[in-house]
């Protein structure tokens, strides 16, 4: 009798050290798929904001060869605006070469002071009417301003995902999960100063 119950209670002693065992190994399970979501989450959320990069990398130099050929400025005007022109040529090829992230942040920061020093020109829309008649020209103003929009929206949204993906990695257990699968915190989108808010190009 004392034999059949030592055997009972060793049987039950396994079959909750199974159990146990099974509830470690399905939240581990879950944790690791947890995540993978959450980094896809970060991964898709760095495509969006390169696609809004992209786009403004695009439209940088065709507003500001627009501006270049449709006016005719004072000399020191014309040869800022050229110099931009070479510089926003320039960022671009920086974009459109990178390939890391770093270099697509460096890239974009150097968008960034092509916007302001397009911004710092002050053009005077009323002294020009052949830039003001310019279809063209007030086009590319409008699309400008909705991709600097885009832009900001899609970087908050990146660094919120990576801040939700790095809390995982950190905190207590998935740091165990993460470690052992090699997840690792993710790189927030550090702008450039004063890029937090949208460098629209405006004219008076």
């Amino acid at each position: 009798m004392a034999k059949k119950k030592k055997t009972s209670t060793g049987l039950l002693i396994g079959i909750v050290v199974i159990i146990v065992i099974l509830i470690i190994v399905f939240s581990g399970i879950g944790i690791r798929n947890d995540l993978v979501r959450k980094d896809i989450d970060v991964d898709n959320a760095w495509a969006q904001v390169e696609t809004a990069y992209q786009r403004r990398a695009d439209l940088i130099p065709n507003l500001v060869a627009t501006v270049q050929g449709a006016a005719d400025f004072e000399q020191e005007t014309q040869t800022r605006v050229a110099e931009l022109r070479t510089a926003a040529a320039a960022a671009k090829q920086a974009w459109e070469s990178a390939t890391t992230p770093e270099a697509k942040v460096e890239a974009a920061n150097q968008m960034e002071s092509v916007l302001a020093g397009f911004r710092s020109l002050n053009i005077n829309v009323e002294r020009y009417p052949d830039l003001k008649a310019t279809t063209n020209f007030l086009a590319l103003q409008d699309e400008l301003a909705g991709t600097e929009n885009r832009v900001n929206v899609e970087r908050k949204r990146y660094n919120d995902k990576v801040g939700i993906m790095n809390k995982k990695v950190r905190l207590f257990p998935s740091n165990i999960i993460a470690a052992m699968f090699g997840f690792e915190k993710r790189d927030f989108f550090e702008a450039s100063t004063g890029a937090e808010e949208a460098p629209v190009v405006e004219f008076t």
